[in-house]
């Protein structure tokens, strides 16, 4: 049995925190040019209210036409349900292309399944790499993109690495930073954000804001031991507040580590509080792609707690240090930001305006694009 294409019709999938930010600027875009029917398809990979639900009304993203409530599960449980779930809508909308946003299980899992019904692959932040097959992520773009139809790259080492891979130079448009649009979008409300007065946090007090949740640095016992070692000396210059991942705050807990009270930990925030929050901290201690990109333009020093980074734009314009994962390395990357700070510039682009370019992007390439007049059921 087969189908026809909805040829005005682009399914828009996306799942985790990550993805939200971007997806918000997008749908925003699509919503605002006639011509296409954005379906948003949510697949319930971040599904409680710290997680998803407040990050929807905060960004003002439309309630989804679908949510797969695909919950939590290891990465072969999560990506096969999602995938399972995923394909009956895709088969009922027929959309003519599908764009996938991000690294993230759902990334991965709607790109798959689109492909294999032949609908067209749109991966939004294409090309990035950290070069670590040992990260989850970098299994995800890898996949991602060895599928994908369209790439829209937020950095110019994103079409440099796609190239390498044998992609099409005409398969390949840098549009820009999503997540960057909603910063611009949201900062005058972060702004007026009262969350470090909710803290307790003296106006002009010096603090630093840390994130961390890679599975490399959390899920390993004496790698979160070291990493907490460091953070606590730094606390020693530096109050330090940390929104804490769930689980993150499990491993800490099981681990039984002592955290000194200069370091606090406080509930994931909303994005809005968040965003207040980077912009009036001193320094981000981050192991987040996202992060180092918005510290970047907040023009915040940014230490990343990782080896490597798949934004090198971050480095080569932002402020952002890699600052390896061991105490030694990241104390001696802290002494360096307290000498000699990085110095703010704006990486090409990421000027608020990438979701008009991604939806330009996709209308050329359907209006272009050889699709398929029917699509196979599964």
């Amino acid at each position: 049995m087969s189908y026809h294409f909805d040829r005005t019709c682009v399914a828009v999938i996306a799942g985790a925190r990550p993805n939200f930010m971007k997806v918000a600027p997008l749908m925003r875009a699509f919503l605002l040019n006639p011509g296409i029917r954005p379906v948003l398809i949510h697949t319930g990979q971040h599904y409680d209210e710290n997680m998803s639900g407040r990050f929807f009304r905060e960004l003002g993203i439309p309630i989804p036409d679908y949510h797969l409530q695909s919950g939590p599960g290891s990465h072969a449980q999560q990506t096969a349900e999602i995938m399972k779930c995923l394909e009956p809508v895709l088969l009922s909308e027929k959309p003519a292309a599908a764009v996938v946003v991000g690294d993230v299980n759902s990334t991965v899992a709607g790109a798959l399944v689109a492909s294999k019904l032949g609908i067209k692959v749109v991966h939004a932040e294409a090309g990035l790499r950290s070069f670590d097959l040992t990260m989850p992520e970098e299994i995800n773009r890898i996949v991602t993109d060895s599928i994908s139809d369209l790439f829209l790259i937020t950095e110019e080492s994103g079409r440099r690495n796609l190239l390498k891979e044998g992609k099409s130079p005409d398969q390949i448009v840098l549009v820009g930073n999503l997540m960057i649009d909603s910063l611009y979008a949201n900062m005058k409300q972060a702004l007026e954000s009262d969350i470090m007065k909710r803290l307790g946090i003296p106006e002009a007090a010096q603090f630093g804001l840390v994130t961390l949740h890679r599975p490399a640095n959390v899920d390993d016992a004496q790698q979160l031991a070291e990493l907490v070692s460091a953070l606590s000396d730094i606390s020693e210059d530096l109050p330090l507040y940390w929104p804490m991942h769930p689980r993150t705050r499990s491993r800490i807990e099981a681990s039984g580590l002592n955290l000194p009270d200069r370091i606090r930990i406080i509930d994931p925030l909303g994005y809005v509080d968040f965003l207040c929050m980077q912009k009036n901290s001193a320094v981000i201690l981050t192991d987040s792609g996202g992060v180092q990109e918005e510290a970047t333009v907040l023009g915040v020093p940014c230490l990343t707690l990782r080896n490597n980074t798949e934004r090198p734009v971050t480095i080569d314009f932002g402020t952002n240090r890699l600052a390896g994962t061991s105490k030694r390395a990241i104390l001696s990357a802290w002494r360096q930001t307290q000498c000699s700070p990085m110095p703010r510039r704006t990486p090409p682009l990421w000027d608020g305006q990438a979701g008009e370019r991604c939806v330009m992007a996709i209308k050329k390439f359907l209006a272009g694009s050889d699709i398929p007049s029917q699509v196979l059921q599964a």
